[in-house]
């Protein structure tokens, strides 16, 4: 297979990835902090600090991804 075929193909699909791991992080994520409020509410303020910090965190793995496929797109032609 030739590098711009392969790279056709696997910039998609790794942006896919990398979208559906970051939403299966944020979403796990998500549920701990909603149990830990449950839990705890008196932590609140704390939490949702860290809650919104680990978001940013899995939401960067996409866009890092994303900026790469940019990156690489120019290869593909």
């Amino acid at each position: 297979m030739l590098f711009p075929a392969a790279l056709g193909l696997g910039l998609p699909l790794g942006i896919g990835l990398a979208a559906i791991g970051s939403g299966i992080g944020i979403g796990f994520l998500g549920k701990g902090a909603m149990e830990a409020m449950g839990r705890q509410p008196e932590i609140l303020p704390k939490l949702q600090v860290a809650m919104i910090i680990g978001f940013g965190f899995a939401e960067a793995l996409t866009i890092y991804a994303f900026v790469t496929m940019f990156f690489l797109q120019g290869r593909i032609g």
